[in-house]
């Protein structure tokens, strides 16, 4: 079912809201690699090849959109998902576009 006369417009709007904060191959790939459990920031800039500022910039955008959480551990901060439905839905969107 795509959509009904009875769904609240707000639903639509946060969901809108979520696909526009993973509009970004860098944000796509930062939730890949949190499928798999939590990550530190030098992790995820050596797994997807990009710089560390940049990832970071990233972070900031889905920790604003309430994507990622991040927990303080020692010097280092763990970034981890806020929950599996993201995951499923950029791994199914990945897979769709190798088929």
């Amino acid at each position: 079912m795509i959509s009904s006369p009875d769904e609240p417009i707000q639903a639509l709007h946060a969901a809108s809201e979520l696909l526009r904060a993973l509009a970004s191959p860098v944000r796509l790939g930062i939730v890949r690699e949190l499928s798999g459990g939590g990550k530190h920031v030098h992790e995820l800039v050596t797994a997807l090849g990009v710089s560390q500022p940049l990832v970071s910039q990233h972070l900031r955008v889905l920790r604003a959109s309430r994507i990622v959480t991040a927990r303080r551990q020692a010097r280092e901060i763990e970034y981890s998902l806020t929950d599996d439905h993201v995951a499923h839905i950029v791994l199914d969107a990945i897979r769709h576009a190798q088929e």
